[in-house]
């Protein structure tokens, strides 16, 4: 499988010539899921959630789907009849070939006074995990962690501990659209073998950047 980070929250994977991205937002690339034969979504924030974006994905392809939380689906299903669908904790489907399941409710606390909203992650071909905006972890191991590293609603030590409780095999980093060069130095060097140990091998792919999973 291989894996593409696009700009912030944003990916893309391949597999026997399907593509599947996740979470093209406001601060991916505008043609972030465009070629894309299904989109997941975990949320409806806009750094997660652009609906220009999947707009230009589906009338690109008119055999592309969305797979996301009933938030989102509701803004967006009545363009596309038949080909957004509904997903929860717990849900298990296919999506362009590949096999996914949906785990967690929540997004994570902003700040108390903030209302929470729902959050999905997904579990792809059983082996990588990409949690949205969520330290939940899954109710499976996988190999490979989305690490969201740079949040208004996280802190370094979460993001430490939420890699040691997952215990991938691998973290790349996501979610780190707002970070300059000097931030994503710092936290390239805290994550890696100097810092205070993740377990497991960490690396930054740049947006089109890409890399080979096992």
């Amino acid at each position: 499988m291989k894996l593409t980070k696009k700009g912030h929250a944003c990916v893309r994977l391949e597999k026997d010539g399907r593509t599947l991205v996740i979470d093209p937002g406001a601060f991916s690339e505008e043609d972030a899921a465009v070629g894309a034969d299904a989109v997941l979504v975990t949320h409806e924030h806009p750094d997660h959630f652009d609906e220009a974006r999947l707009r230009a994905a589906l009338e690109a392809d008119p055999e592309a789907e969305i797979w996301t939380l009933r938030s989102v689906a509701e803004r967006i299903s009545a363009a596309f009849p038949g080909r957004v669908h509904t997903v929860g904790h717990g849900d298990t489907f296919t999506a362009a070939g590949f096999e996914v399941e949906a785990h967690g409710e929540l997004h994570a606390v902003i700040h108390p006074d903030i209302p929470r909203i729902t959050n999905v992650g997904y579990v792809v071909n059983g082996s990588l995990f990409h949690p949205g905006d969520a330290f939940t972890v899954p109710e499976r191991p996988v190999d490979t962690l989305l690490l969201p590293v740079h949040a208004p609603w996280n802190k370094f030590s979460e993001v430490v501990d939420y890699v040691r409780e997952v215990k991938p095999s691998r973290a790349f980093s996501i979610h780190d659209g707002l970070l300059n060069d000097l931030g994503h130095g710092l936290y390239n060097r805290q994550l890696g073998p100097t810092g205070p140990g993740i377990g497991a091998e960490h690396a930054r792919l740049a947006p089109g950047e890409s890399t080979e999973l096992d």
